[in-house]
């Protein structure tokens, strides 16, 4: 009932984006996200094979044998991603596609999430757990908002709208401060609920899909084109990672895709629609917060195929098996399944504030 559910969801959020398809800039969009996703799909079974003879593997972790998959599969991710970006940008520059389009803010977005995608990078070749700390994980993305920091609509922006207090003036401090922290905090999320086959990419994906629809009704190209690179690229590499997966996705896609959805939601001015989809990983925030930062999101294995709660607890898949006897795609459907009904509430949400004439409650104005 769950798989059937999370698929629903997946599939109304696909049609979201078909109905758009009412413009030429969404079938340039829908050609980004294909080449993209093609790319990914040609290239993650010879990296896979690569990282194999070269032992860079893990051991997953959610199985009662402990098989070594090969890791940082997120490099595939990143290459499709800029591709495919790189090919909007020719559409743009020789066919005068997307009228209008602020190429600075795409190039900043573009840099900002290719330089948290190396931070991984490297967190994954410095070594699991040996590699860069907590403190590093948060102060170092920092430097790669830079770009997004510098921005004129960034640097210009004086205002917030908050419930119940109404607009509060921000002036610079919105660039200096909200900026990278939104780019911090969101790439470290998606870095907080990980370690089961699919989860991350699928995460990662109906996010993705729901910033690129809300970006696409309200005009914002550079956001419609960033998002649709990675919503192509996550969907391949879905195929490849989802259970038993044949390869890990590793930091370099858990931090790439979490600055990837905020880089997207600070240029098109969406930045509660962010917040709000990201509600699951504040939940998961909570758990690590309580435990110190020191749980992870691993089961136990059972020889029957299921997952035991660890009983020390600290994460929202921990409080879902402690519920019931699920075992490895079961848990990631269902915290799938969540987010799909998350995204959809959102959108909902969005649409209702949008049609009746108020989408600026939902947006940066």
């Amino acid at each position: 009932m769950l798989k059937l559910l999370s698929k629903r969801v997946f599939f109304l959020l696909i049609l979201a984006f078909l109905i758009a398809l009412t413009r030429i800039e969404a079938l340039v969009a829908l050609i980004v996200f294909v080449m993209s996703a093609t790319l990914v799909f040609t290239i993650v079974p010879f990296l896979a094979h690569r990282m194999k003879l070269r032992g860079i593997v893990g051991k997953d972790m959610n199985k009662f044998h402990k098989p070594e998959v090969p890791e940082m599969g997120g490099i595939a991710v990143m290459l499709g991603f800029f591709a495919s970006v790189i090919l909007a940008l020719v559409y743009y520059a020789y066919l005068h596609f997307f009228p209008g389009l602020n190429l600075t803010a795409l190039l900043a977005g573009l840099l900002t999430i290719t330089l948290v995608g190396f931070l991984g990078v490297l967190d994954d070749l410095v070594g699991w757990k040996q590699g860069i700390r907590q403190w590093q994980h948060a102060i170092v993305p920092v430097f790669a908002a830079l770009p997004l920091m510098a921005l004129p609509e960034a640097v210009g922006f004086t205002s917030i709208s908050v419930p119940f207090f109404g607009a509060v003036q921000l002036g610079i401090l919105y660039s200096l401060v909200l900026v990278p922290i939104g780019i911090t905090g969101a790439s470290n999320a998606s870095n907080m609920l990980a370690g089961f086959n699919g989860l991350e990419a699928g995460m990662g994906l109906i996010n993705a899909l729901t910033v690129l629809a809300v970006a696409f009704i309200l005009g914002e190209m550079e956001a419609v084109i960033l998002m649709a690179g990675l919503a192509g690229a996550l969907a391949a590499f879905l195929w490849f990672n989802w259970y038993p997966a044949k390869i890990f996705p590793g930091d370099s896609l858990t931090l790439m895709t979490g600055a990837g959805i905020a880089a997207a939601v600070i240029i098109g001015n969406m930045e509660k629609i962010g917040i709000m989809l990201f509600a699951l990983y504040f939940v998961e925030f909570a758990f690590k917060a309580k435990h110190k930062f020191q749980s992870e999101c691993f089961g136990i294995p059972q020889a029957d195929g299921t997952l035991k709660a660890s009983p020390k607890g600290g994460s929202v898949t921990h409080w879902i098996m402690k519920h019931g006897k699920f075992t490895e795609p079961q848990v990631t459907g269902i915290i799938l399944t969540v987010q799909g009904i998350i995204a959809l509430i959102v959108f909902v949400l969005f649409l209702q504030g949008y049609q009746l004439g108020v989408s600026q409650g939902f947006v940066k104005v």
